[in-house]
């Protein structure tokens, strides 16, 4: 291969190829040209892919030479007519991986209204190419064919229907704006072409799923301008040269060849995909393109309809705002009717002139568009008032029937009903007009649904309120005679409390039907589970419940000490018994104990064998319900603790009479009271003669009646006796203290006698005990034993000689 002094490929070393001919034939040498010239079959993805299309005779092909360094045809500047015919492709000079395509001109008078060629050329520059450099000169900014913007929409609309169903491909679209020389800024120029891109963009008719695509999910729009190149030739290749280092200088910031607009093809199969391409675009019918007055009618008809749908759409936002926040607006359905036909009527009178087929169905979109639109709103604004009225309809019920405590109910949910749905009628009926597609009875269907789901929830819930008035007047009526029955213990006492069930039962049954009856459930199968489920809530709740409060463990117990009581301590008669050492305690204690023991069986099982309604617990009940279980109300086990307990508080009532009969046993005989007064007789004269001794008596005796009273004898015993240990300790103090005083010290022992190691020992002891609190105590107790043992017999022998002393002042002390 050959190259220059600086290493790079001559441009000769280029081929330039015509990829497609003017008979629209795709070439079959694309493949190779690739492989041998181009030298990118093996790039892999690191290539480029750019192409130029603009009105004929603008400079395209020059525009590309300066910026690729290629050799494709320009015009001769001696004679204006067409150069470049077809799609020609080229690599790019220096090292460029860049294949560039030169699209033939449009608006070209060689073809002249045929201009089926240059906008499947330019589709297919969309559909292949990363770049599309679109070449115009400065006087056709603003103007809708010279700027080829009828050609941009077409080629954008069908290449949305084409490659619009998949992941968006960006393509970047690069305005080059020739022969700059106005006073106009390259942004002001830049803002008019984006301006009308965008409004294209926004008229297109896009494919279902693509409506609400933007069009900077496909396109990428930059913009450039150079100057006149033959009024300002050295300012036209400067800017050529700067504009050609943003396709050369990876490291720019203004590089333009980004991951983003890359197509993802491998470069050995860019060749097969091309002509795939462009298979599709020539094969498509939706490329058989309208002619020039078609594209004027679809553009003015998409123009008139977006301005028609301003006004209308200003003035369905704000109503759309509160309808979305939740609220019904009562003036929805005349506003967006008004701006409906206000809309359609400014698109009728402008657009009618042009094209009839394209006029009709532009029509038909907009028709579409404004009703889809207001369906929207309407849908939105009919779930409102949908969610407001079963909102009203539960809450307004529920206060009223709470008001009338349940006494109409079904007059209450009725009037509460057709309240709500004259409601919702009124904020309904005005988005329904004439030719509106749509009809909102599935809405209100909807509605009368929500509304007896309601219903049935409030009547569920008055029925469980009649059930608790049931149950709570049951147990008023019940619970004084179940507790007065088993509290006597008799031997019928189940069936008198059967009788009193079977009786409220009954009394129940009456007062349920009424109230149903008001609640609007008559009869059928709901009636019948509503009365077995009020029946097993008598039994269970009811009296079952009554009957384990009276058997727990402290009312059983106290149950069978009275049933004790009642016959051991009172007689037949009911009177207290006074039990005397004759009577015989055992044989009356063991008979009140068997009959209470004979009540705990008794309390521990219901048995419901007289009850007339339980015989047919089948239908009494609800299904399944197994009322046996309930029958136990003491379980062995528990029985058998209860009996134990009930034994230990037996035994205290035994012993207690027979400690009676010991206190009766033990009274004082009448010769001792006879001998006390005779032997007694002096000293009472005296006391009752002499007023000293007769004051203190009194004072004594008050003072012991006092204490008596206040049951203060045991206190004031340990008071005195705490006093007289204490009085006791002081004076052997004070007599061990004088004895040491009036005897000298004897001589130690100094041949290890007990006496000088008991000192010793008790020094000890003394020191160590100044460390433990514990200790100190044993140790003074021990010390003071010691003490009393080793100075007991001098105090005795003492004592002994100073009696025989008795002058001596000290001896008598």
């Amino acid at each position: 291969m050959l190259r220059n002094g600086n290493g790079e490929h001559r441009a000769e070393d280029f081929t330039r190829l015509q990829l497609i001919d003017d008979e629209q034939q795709f070439s079959d040498k694309l493949s190779e040209y690739m492989q041998n010239k181009w030298r990118l079959a093996n790039a892999g993805f690191d290539y480029d892919v750019v192409a130029v299309f603009g009105s004929q005779s603008t400079g395209k092909s020059t525009l590309l030479n300066r910026l690729f360094g290629t050799r494709f045809d320009v015009m001769s500047e001696a004679q204006r007519q067409q150069t470049t015919r077809g799609i020609w492709a080229d690599r790019g000079t220096g090292g460029m991986p860049v294949l560039i395509m030169d699209v033939e001109g449009t608006d070209g008078r060689e073809r002249g209204e045929q201009q089926d060629f240059e906008r499947k050329s330019a589709l297919f520059s969309l559909a292949v190419a990363e770049v599309v450099i679109v070449n115009m000169w400065e006087n056709m900014v603003g103007l809708y064919n010279g700027a080829n913007m009828g050609l941009l929409k077409t080629v954008m609309e069908v290449n949305l229907q084409l490659f619009g169903g998949g992941e968006p491909k960006k393509t970047l679209l690069y305005f080059v704006i020739r022969d700059h020389v106005s006073a106009a800024p390259l942004e002001s120029l830049a803002a008019t072409l984006a301006k009308d891109l965008a409004r294209i963009w926004a008229s297109l008719s896009k494919p279902p799923g693509t409506e609400s695509a933007a069009m900077d999910a496909y396109f990428d729009l930059r913009f450039a301008s150079l100057p006149h190149k033959l009024l300002q030739p050295a300012d036209f290749e400067r800017e050529a040269m700067g504009l050609r280092r943003q396709f050369t200088d990876a490291g720019s910031s203004d590089y333009v060849f980004k991951a983003g607009y890359k197509r993802r093809v491998p470069a050995d199969g860019f060749p097969h995909y091309a002509s795939s391409v462009w298979e599709k675009v020539v094969s498509n019918k939706d490329l058989d393109l309208p002619t020039q007055q078609e594209l004027l009618a679809q553009f003015r008809c998409d123009e008139i309809a977006a301005v028609a749908l301003e006004p209308f759409r200003e003035a369905l936002a704000p109503l759309r705002l509160r309808v979305q926040d939740g609220r019904v607006v009562e003036e929805l359905g005349g506003v967006a009717q008004a701006a409906r036909s206000q809309a359609l009527e400014a698109f009728v009178a402008q657009a009618a002139r042009y094209h009839s087929g394209v006029y009709g169905k532009k029509r038909a979109g907009l028709v579409a568009t404004l009703d889809s639109e207001l369906h929207a709103v309407f849908l939105n604004q009919v779930k409102n008032a949908s969610a407001q009225a079963a909102e009203a309809f539960s809450r307004d019920a529920a206060r009223a029937i709470d008001e009338d405590n349940g006494a109409e109910f079904v007059a209450i949910v009725e009037a509460v009903r057709r309240g709500v749905m004259a409601r919702f009628d009124r904020a309904v009926d005005g988005l329904v007009f004439d030719g509106a597609p749509w009809s909102f009875a599935p809405e209100r269907r909807q509605l009368d649904g929500a509304l007896d789901a309601v219903a049935a929830e409030l009547r569920e819930r008055e029925v469980d309120r009649i059930v608790e008035r049931v149950k709570r007047h049951a147990k008023d009526a019940m619970g004084d005679a179940v507790a007065e029955h088993l509290a006597a213990g008799e031997e019928d006492m189940w069936r008198l409390v059967m009788d009193a069930f079977d009786a409220e039962a009954a009394a129940a049954d009456e007062r349920l039907a009424r109230q149903l009856a008001a609640a609007g459930v008559v009869g059928g199968e709901q009636r019948v589970a509503v009365e077995r489920r009020v029946h097993a809530a008598l039994w269970e709740d009811v009296l079952v419940g009554l009957l384990r409060d009276e058997v727990s463990d402290a009312m059983v117990l106290l149950k069978l000490r009275a049933a004790v009581e009642d016959r051991f301590r009172y007689d037949a008669q009911g009177l207290p018994r006074v039990w005397t050492p004759s009577d015989d305690i055992d044989a009356q204690f063991a008979v009140a104990r068997e009959s209470a023991r004979a009540l705990l069986p008794r309390l521990s099982r219901v048995n419901a064998e007289s009850s007339a309604r339980l015989r047919l617990a089948r239908t009494f009940f609800p299904a399944g319900y197994e009322y046996e279980r309930s029958l136990v109300l003491i379980a062995p086990a528990r029985q058998r603790d209860l009996a134990k307990r009930f034994a230990r508080e037996a035994d205290a009532l035994y012993l207690e009479a027979k400690r009676s009969t010991v206190t009766t046993h033990g009274r004082v005989p009448a010769w001792v009271l006879v001998l006390l007064v005779v032997l007694g007789w002096n000293e009472a004269v005296a006391i009752l003669f002499n007023p000293l001794y007769l004051v203190l008596v009194c004072m004594v005796g008050g003072a012991a009646f006092v204490v008596h009273m206040l049951g203060m004898w045991g206190p004031l015993l340990r008071a005195a006796g705490g006093f007289s240990g204490v009085a006791s300790d002081h004076v052997h103090r004070l007599l061990v203290e004088a004895v040491n005083r009036t005897e000298p010290a004897r001589p130690r022992k100094t041949s290890g006698g007990k006496r000088v190691q008991k000192k010793e020992s008790d020094d000890t002891e003394a020191e160590h005990a100044d460390d433990d609190p514990r200790r100190t105590s044993i140790t003074k107790r021990v010390v003071k034993k010691e003490s009393n043992d080793i100075e007991m017999e001098p105090l005795g022998n003492d004592l002994s000689r100073n009696s025989s002393r008795s002058s001596s002042p000290r001896n008598q002390l």
